[in-house]
């Protein structure tokens, strides 16, 4: 008998994630061997060879969704992640499949949808909900040899990219200071030179770059 494909859950509302494993467990060639409710987990785990497939949402807390499939796939290559979400607009879907996602399923999709979905994804394929138009697959393959450069991005450490998130997020420098357990001024002194490398010079700015980035979404 064919050994059963290995899923992980990412979702951070317990009750979803809950409800997928319960649809899951109804399907004999699949089992959930892995759940973890924000993205900072999701990519500690990610080195561990346990999941075949990850399912993931992209609204999760720490490190979101597009963040941790930037990661997760420059970290584990051959890692196959599908989206599971309620955006549905082309702006979050071409995010995800520039980031490396390999699928894009809406949260509305029925359970043998989500089956299909998957098993789609495991034997190599690209899914994407049939509501995701047309005009949007065209866009992205008209768009994937002409990504805008991520040289500064690519530029920014682990601790940037998390202080640009909860600046993105709104929170002052106390706050993030308490976070991230640094001094007021250590904040202060690192905001400033992430403010030099992206030559963005207000709090305004450097949120408006960590939404275009996914690690804020709107």
């Amino acid at each position: 008998m064919e050994a059963k494909k290995r899923i992980c859950l990412a979702e951070d509302h317990t009750i979803l994630r809950e409800g997928l494993r319960m649809l899951l467990s109804q399907d004999p060639e699949l089992e959930v061997v892995c759940e973890v409710h924000d993205g900072l987990e999701l990519i500690r785990r990610c080195r561990e060879p346990e999941a075949d497939l990850i399912l993931l949402d992209l609204s999760m807390p720490r490190v979101g969704g597009l963040e941790a499939i930037r990661e997760i796939k420059r970290r584990v290559p051959q890692s196959k992640i599908l989206v599971l979400t309620v955006h549905d607009v082309e702006e979050y879907i071409h995010a995800a499949l520039r980031a490396g996602a390999d699928g894009y399923l809406l949260k509305d999709a029925t359970q043998a949808e989500l089956r299909i979905a998957i098993h789609s994804v495991l034997m190599g394929k690209i899914y994407l909900s049939p509501s995701v138009s047309a005009k949007v697959v065209k866009g992205y393959l008209q768009i994937k040899t002409a990504e805008e450069p991520r040289s500064i991005w690519d530029s920014l450490t682990h601790r940037e990219r998390e202080l640009l998130k909860l600046i993105g997020e709104g929170h002052k420098n106390k706050e993030i200071a308490q976070y991230l357990h640094l001094s007021v001024k250590t904040v202060e002194t690192h905001r400033a030179n992430l403010m030099k490398k992206l030559d963005l010079h207000s709090a305004a700015a450097l949120t408006a770059y960590a939404i275009e980035q996914g690690l804020v979404l709107k």
